[in-house]
């Protein structure tokens, strides 16, 4: 059974960011790197967005990295760093497989 829904969708409310002054040089900077059909505005949101993806990641990074800390203090039981390189080493080289596997 099928059922017609006529609710309205309202458009979601958005925001403006504080004005930013910024030198001449690092305007035209900014002008030189856009690519086609893309606007200042853009570039500055694109920019803005991933800083804040960035910042959340770190803090996330760092706050695993306290409680793994915590807990292997608690516990007494710790990885030893030849093991832990030898992981990295290894996903390393498994990404390395795959990225040279992808089509470009």
């Amino acid at each position: 059974m099928h059922h017609k829904c006529d609710a309205k969708v309202l458009p979601m409310k958005t925001s403006t960011l504080p004005p930013l002054r910024v030198s001449d040089e690092l305007r035209r900077d900014a002008e030189s790197v856009l690519e086609k059909g893309e606007t200042l505005s853009a570039l500055v949101l694109d920019a803005v967005t991933r800083n804040i993806e960035y910042r959340k990641a770190r803090s996330e990074f760092i706050a695993r990295g306290i409680r793994s800390g915590v807990s292997a203090r608690a516990t007494d039981e710790y990885v030893p760093a030849g093991e832990v390189l030898q992981k990295m080493a290894l996903r390393l080289r498994s990404a390395r497989r795959r990225a040279a596997l992808k089509p470009r």
